[in-house]
């Protein structure tokens, strides 16, 4: 079985096909279509996040990653669009700090902004 990763948010439909693992819950990640991480202290949990599961997901083809990562400088929020599956990296990467504006360019959630409403205002 493959390893599973376990992201700190997604969207899916909620007719998502569930598939069995050692937990008993999950989703094929072909009906993931954004992965939310929200980096945790350690060093090891920043590598998985920034270097793992950036990899894994889109080798997985899931459409939209977003990185909140409050130990990246003063706070940054990183956005990933087109998965190169062949190439576990991705199109367009879009980082911007704490504080700036992004904006969900596609899938559900499309035009949802991320800004000071969930990261607080930039940091000094």
């Amino acid at each position: 079985m493959p390893k599973a990763w376990i992201p700190d948010g997604f969207l899916a439909p909620r007719e998502a096909e569930p598939v069995q693992d050692e937990e008993g819950f999950g989703i094929e990640a072909s009906a993931v279509s954004m992965a939310i991480e929200v980096v945790s202290p350690g060093r090891r949990n920043q590598d998985r996040d920034h270097v793992r599961k950036r990899r894994e997901y889109a080798r997985a083809g899931i459409p939209v990653y977003v990185l909140i990562d409050d130990y990246d400088g003063q706070g940054a929020v990183t956005l990933f669009t087109g998965p190169r599956p062949d190439k576990a990296d991705w199109e367009d990467i879009h980082r911007v700090p704490y504080g700036t504006e992004v904006t969900i360019p596609e899938g559900p959630a499309k035009g949802f902004v991320i800004g000071e409403a969930i990261t607080g205002p930039k940091r000094k």
